[in-house]
């Protein structure tokens, strides 16, 4: 039964990278770090500030002793967290900045590797708010010189989209109508057969013949008015038969969408201002994405490259440079108050789950007067049966805030796409900004904040004065409640990554209603669930700021990570369990992308470097809250010193990002060159250039993964101190390009493939082949028979049990609805 953990430990991290994504890896790489981040802190915390808040002499008891709130009769031992925030800070820069070196450099390794460098992604620039005058192929090979081997021009495909859709929607009717017609006739038979009735196989071919009239074979079993039929309109349309209709309808679709998708390729449809430039490599690429492409501001550009044609959000090519600035002022405007004012939902939500007391007053007693009902017109609540106002109290209102937390990210996606994001990729690395945004302000700073003012409400209605002083006592009381976070965290959510209930229950439960035809079941059967980056990173993230300061699965890694850190001086017991959660989450994300998950969108690892930078948010929120709390305990020593660190962190925070955003974009020429330079000493060529033979490379003539026959590493191997300090030297791109994928068979396109591949799928999309299970009477043939002389359709692969289940052959043959995978 655990035989599988042996396996699953001895799996490197790295084996992620090779056979799922860049993004999966250093969303594994983010959490194990941010839990090293953590235990280090401890190391550096604990042993000083322990002592130092437990001999406060503030009074405080259990957890509160070991925090800030209990250091009361000495202003001088306030230098200690002074000092200890310098050095972890400080650390925690130095791990952003060295994660943003090595994730610079594997990126190169990545981008520049054969595998990716040969894809057609990685040789096409996609150019937005094209003017008129350029949507011109001869114009724009003008520009770009002969290194240009394809161009596609977006065309407005509105109309010819609405006619795929009916087409599509036409097909899978008739695919769910004849396997209907055939799962009847069948059970037909079976019934008979109870009965006593004899059937010899394939009896109807021989007594009709495939080609007889339309449904002769099925008559035999199913009666006319069984027939699957449909009505044209909901309730009130004309009932026809489905079957007929459809048969119809597509052979009135088909024609006309073939001739318009010829038009198109022909170049004769209406054209719209963006356009994707294939060029011969990607060196040429790179220097056409990297340049200005014209004189105007705001004119080709903003501009993309390494785009999968299957992320392309084809809706927002169209949209010009003036009305993407105004949809984008729009939409940010909507997701700030959306963020500010979500508080208002959630309250009520929370107001649910005590609505009884809300509802009716409180009796008097010998220190307290009678008080009257906050809302006496829900005085008819405490009238329900108790059954029922449990259900309203306890189980509505978890109900009501899982739905709200479920929209959330839905609505932030939509937005980003209203802003005009021209792929999936650059919607969820927006989608990562926003979620982010609101993981600090709603779940952290409003339950910071709230949690510690609701400990002195009643004191600072009594005493106003003492505000400043009963926040600055209780401020750090609140880090009680995100210990409970993390172990939640850790436990429950860690837990229910690798349990998969939902994806248990859709698979197994509502496969068995839901899966009608054989499709149905081939796609369930093959389909692996994705993740949104851009709402996973943003909760882990916070968590580690506050325990620098808090996260849920499914929302963001880098909530997690602020969360420990904005706590680590006032309550670094915070940072134990946030070391303990962020390891355990780590361990099943693990899980997930080596068996579980697939990688639906790719953003080059872009998500990292966000994620790190927005680590550091919570070293920002940590350090204003202890010049707040310096200045509300009048320590003028440490919060003078405080203002200082701040001032240098920002000052190092603004030359960091000025030195590496570039290298976050671009590719250099440099190691393109070099790049080229290793790959010919491996193939065996000698004649590599003099700046490579000077790293100490050898040629051997293989490119295997594990890198064991891969040329010598251009240093020794370092001791760990060594390896953390000088990362460009030990993480350098010749050394992270040997865990890169390797060894992979070569890229080819097929020329129909070329032709298509940034085309909208409208213009390219083929007559999708119809798929029902095989019968022992001959009914599906002989449907397969008719319906084929309009849309392909076969029964293939895919028939019926003894039991009369529909079932598919999944074991020994490819289904006829198989399609090659194109690695775009």
């Amino acid at each position: 039964m655990f035989n599988w953990i042996g396996t699953f430990n001895k799996i490197p991290d790295s084996y992620v990278l090779n056979h799922h994504s860049l993004d999966g890896f250093l969303l594994l790489r983010y959490l194990k770090v941010s839990a090293v981040v953590c235990f280090v802190g401890c190391l550096i915390t604990w042993p000083v500030l322990f002592p130092v808040n437990a001999t406060g002499g503030g009074g405080q008891k259990q957890l509160d002793l070991i925090s800030f709130s209990n250091v009361t009769n000495t202003k001088n031992r306030f230098y200690a967290h002074t000092f200890i925030a310098w050095i972890f800070f400080t650390f925690v820069f130095y791990v952003v900045m060295r994660e943003s070196i090595y994730y610079i450099n594997l990126r190169q390794a990545y981008l520049l590797s054969p595998l990716y460098a040969n894809r057609m992604s990685s040789r096409t620039v996609l150019f937005t708010s094209v003017p008129k005058d350029y949507l011109d192929e001869g114009k724009l090979r003008r520009i770009f010189g002969k290194q240009v081997k394809n161009l596609w021009i977006a065309n407005d495909c509105e109309e010819i989209e609405d006619l795929v859709n009916q087409r599509d929607k036409a097909a899978m009717k008739l695919e769910a109508a004849e396997t209907k017609l055939v799962t009847m006739s069948n059970k037909a038979r079976l019934e008979d057969a109870k009965k006593g009735g004899h059937h010899e196989e394939g009896a109807e071919l021989t007594n009709n013949g495939v080609d007889g009239e339309s449904g002769s074979v099925a008559a035999r079993w199913v009666q006319p008015k069984q027939r699957p039929t449909h009505r044209l309109k909901f309730l009130i349309g004309k009932k026809v038969d489905t079957i007929n209709w459809c048969r119809s309808e597509l052979e009135r679709l088909i024609p006309m969408i073939d001739a318009k998708q010829a038009s198109y390729r022909a170049g004769q449809g209406k054209f719209i201002g963006s356009v994707f430039v294939e060029f011969y490599t990607q060196t040429e690429a790179q220097a056409a994405y990297q340049s200005l492409a014209h004189h105007q501001p705001l004119h080709m550009s903003p501009r993309f490259i390494g785009i999968n044609p299957e992320g392309v959000i084809w809706n927002s090519l169209k949209i010009s440079w003036a009305s993407r600035i105004v949809r984008n002022i729009a939409t940010s405007a909507f997701v700030f108050a959306l963020i500010i004012f979500w508080a208002i939902p959630v309250a009520f939500v929370g107001a649910l789950s005590n609505i009884s007391a809300l509802s009716k007053g409180t009796p008097a007693t010998p220190t307290s007067p009678a008080t009257a009902p906050l809302l006496p017109w829900l005085g008819f609540i405490n009238k329900i049966p108790p059954v029922i106002l449990g259900l309203v109290q306890g189980l509505l209102p978890s109900v009501l805030l899982a739905v709200l937390m479920a929209l959330l990210p839905i609505i932030l996606r939509k937005m980003a796409k209203l802003a005009g994001k021209p792929s999936l990729s650059s919607v969820e690395l927006r989608v990562q900004n926003t979620y982010f945004l609101f993981q600090v302000i709603q779940v952290f700073l409003v339950t910071t904040v709230t949690s510690s003012a609701s400990a002195s409400v009643v004191s600072i209605i009594k005493d106003p004065s003492s505000v400043t002083s009963l926040l600055g006592q209780d401020l750090p009381k609140a880090s009680n409640f995100y210990i409970s976070y993390f172990i939640l965290q850790g436990l429950i959510i860690s837990s229910g990554a690798v349990l998969q209930l939902v994806g248990v229950i859709l698979y197994k439960l509502l496969g068995k209603f839901l899966d009608s035809t054989p499709r149905k079941m081939y796609k369930r059967f093959t389909s692996l669930s994705g993740l949104g980056w851009g709402t996973v990173f943003p909760v882990y993230t916070l968590l580690t700021t506050i325990g620098e300061l808090r996260c849920r699965l499914d929302m963001c890694c880098t909530a997690n990570l602020l969360t420990a850190i904005t706590y680590s001086i006032i309550a670094p017991l915070v940072l134990g369990f946030a070391t303990i959660g962020l390891y355990l989450i780590y361990l099943a994300y693990r899980y997930n992308l080596l068996y579980v998950n697939n990688a639906d969108i790719d953003t080059q690892g872009l998500v990292y470097p966000r994620a790190l930078q927005q680590t550091t948010t919570g070293v920002y929120l940590a350090i204003i809250c202890l010049i707040g709390l310096f200045a509300i305990k009048t320590a003028i020593g440490p919060l003078i010193l405080m203002i200082i660190y701040l001032i240098f962190l920002v000052l190092f925070h603004f030359s960091l990002n000025s030195a590496i955003d570039p290298l976050l974009m671009y590719l250099p020429k440099s190691l393109q060159t070099e790049e080229e330079s290793l790959l010919s000493l491996e193939n065996g060529n000698t004649n590599g250039d003099s700046m490579t033979d000077k790293k100490g490379f050898q040629a051997t003539g293989s490119t295997d993964t594990d890198g064991k026959d891969l040329p010598a590493a251009p240093h020794k191997k370092p001791n760990f101190i060594s390896k953390f300090l000088f990362p460009h030297i030990y993480t350098d791109y010749h050394t992270l390009r040997r865990l890169v994928p390797r060894g992979f068979a070569e890229i080819e396109y097929a020329p129909e493939v070329e032709r298509d591949a940034f085309y909208n799928p409208a213009i390219s999309s083929a007559t999708p082949i119809l798929w029902i299970p095989r019968d022992e009477m001959g009914v599906s043939r002989q449907e397969c028979r008719h319906s084929s002389k309009v849309i392909p359709m076969t029964d293939e692969g895919a028939g019926f049990d003894e039991k009369g289940k529909m079932v598919w052959d999944h074991e020994t043959a490819r289904p006829p609805i198989y399609q090659e995978k194109v690695y775009y």
